[in-house]
């Protein structure tokens, strides 16, 4: 043999088994040419079990028709993403998604690789959460109280425009249309959708979020729609979401993430409230009321093409766009009153509030985990102060830092004159003192701890300015 050919089969070698992925190859005769450890180790094998062997004789669960290396080797054409379950030697039930590839020399089919990825794990978990749902359903056959964990109450503001947005949500919670929530990440989205579940007349029926973005695509159909049996090797009789959510409603977070073919079928559903199990050709009536959430402004997912038109002008009957923190900044200190009483009760503690130049730094913060980020600082930083008030020496580590160098950045680019700083932090504050108290000059005076009088004489001078 040429050496050269030797190093070459070698190095190849080599980098097979480095892949990080189950690498199976086998010759026109079926047998295992090639079979790397994470292959092994996905299927519950020795290597030494599967290599030199037929294919059928290593899995004997598996037929020509079904194994999909064998297909390949038959027919010469591709297989992508192909979910495939059998059983190895050891009688263990694996699942895999196999892309398979003919191994063509000069035209002529020599063999097929096959890249496998282990689902069996994910679709065990996937399954036992259908499972769980289903048994939940089944127990709240017999209860008449309403089943969310959250209502609209939870969903704390002061901000005029927010509140607004609640009680408009509260009226179009009694319709059956579909709804698309938009907001970043932090909003509290699915907050407001079990708030709309709560205030519906379909209360009492079961409700079932999913994040189409925790499932990988090749198991998020099988999850929505569910399985026939025999609708792959190993496919069993199984409901899927829509099915456990009938008589309520369906929560589709990330929707944007959903494959685009998928969203097609997710659309006929909307159109004629049927669906079709994975592998059936009959028809199920479902009674479901969808409601979809993007983090993602739904004229971006459009223009990148990760969400259909047409399903997006079909969600479109009624749309609500969470706004950021940064945009109700009136609820900042609130919220920070509100998340402290909270972890005050459970870690016993006695904070009573901010110091002056935390509260102003919480005030300036972008805040771009919004309401998440902000409940989830406070109960870092009431978890490891020991005096009455919060203060910057209690700010979580990366958070510390973050802001550091926003303020070196403004130091660099912002005057230090006092005078100047100070009437913009004034205005500021009279600005936010206003926004709480809704326009009351009084109110606001009192949050500013100033006299009317001082705040009317303010507010008259800022109006004068160019």
């Amino acid at each position: 043999m040429d050496p050269l050919t030797s190093l070459t089969r070698e190095v190849l070698a080599a980098i097979l088994k480095s892949i990080d992925e189950g690498i199976h190859v086998v010759n026109t005769e079926g047998k295992t040419i090639f079979y790397n450890e994470v292959a092994a180790r996905h299927d519950g094998m020795e290597i030494n079990e599967v290599l030199g062997k037929h294919l059928l004789e290593a899995f004997p669960s598996l037929t020509e028709e079904s194994s999909t290396l064998l297909r390949v080797i038959k027919t010469a054409k591709p297989i992508y993403n192909q979910t495939q379950v059998y059983d190895n030697l050891h009688g263990r039930r694996i699942d895999t998604i196999n892309t398979t590839l003919p191994i063509l020399v000069d035209g002529e089919i020599i063999g097929a690789v096959e890249i496998a990825k282990d689902y069996s794990r994910m679709k065990l978990l996937s399954e036992r959460l259908l499972d769980l749902q289903k048994g939940l359903n089944k127990g709240r056959k017999k209860k008449t109280t309403k089943k969310v964990k959250y209502t609209f109450d939870d969903l704390k503001t002061t901000s005029a425009a927010f509140k607004r947005m609640k009680d408009e949500a509260i009226k179009l919670s009694k319709s059956d249309s579909p709804i698309l929530v938009y907001g970043e990440s932090g909003t509290g989205k699915e907050l407001f959708v079990q708030g709309i579940h709560y205030e519906s007349l379909r209360s009492n029926g079961p409700f079932i979020a999913q994040n189409c973005a925790a499932i990988p695509e090749t198991l998020l159909e099988s999850i929505l729609f569910g399985t026939a049996k025999g609708s792959y090797t190993g496919a069993v009789e199984r409901k899927g979401l829509f099915e456990l959510a009938d008589g309520g409603t369906l929560f589709l977070d990330e929707l944007h993430t959903m494959p685009i073919e998928l969203q097609a079928k997710l659309l006929r559903v909307l159109e004629d409230g049927m669906i079709r199990r994975v592998g059936s050709s009959e028809n199920i009536t479902v009674d479901v009321r969808i409601i979809a959430a993007v983090n993602i402004h739904p004229n971006q997912a459009l223009q990148e093409q990760r969400l259909r038109s047409d399903l997006y002008y079909r969600l479109n009957v009624f749309t609500f766009s969470l706004p950021p923190l940064r945009e109700r900044k009136e609820d900042i200190l609130f919220l920070v009153e509100f998340f402290i009483h909270d972890y005050n009760k459970r870690l016993n503690k006695k904070i009573k509030g901010l110091t002056k130049d935390l509260e102003v730094l919480f005030l300036e913060y972008h805040w771009p985990g919004n309401v998440r980020e902000l409940k989830h600082t406070i109960e870092y930083m009431v978890n490891i102060c020991e005096g009455d008030l919060l203060s910057t020496d209690d700010l979580p580590i990366m958070l510390k830092h973050l802001l550091d160098n926003n303020q070196k950045q403004r130091n660099k680019a912002e005057t230090l004159s006092l005078r100047k700083n100070l009437e913009e932090l004034e205005k500021r504050l009279i600005s936010i003192a206003m926004e709480r108290s809704q326009g009351n000059v009084k109110q606001a005076a009192e949050l500013l701890e100033i006299p009317r009088q001082t705040l009317q004489y303010k507010l008259k001078k800022q109006k004068k300015v160019p």
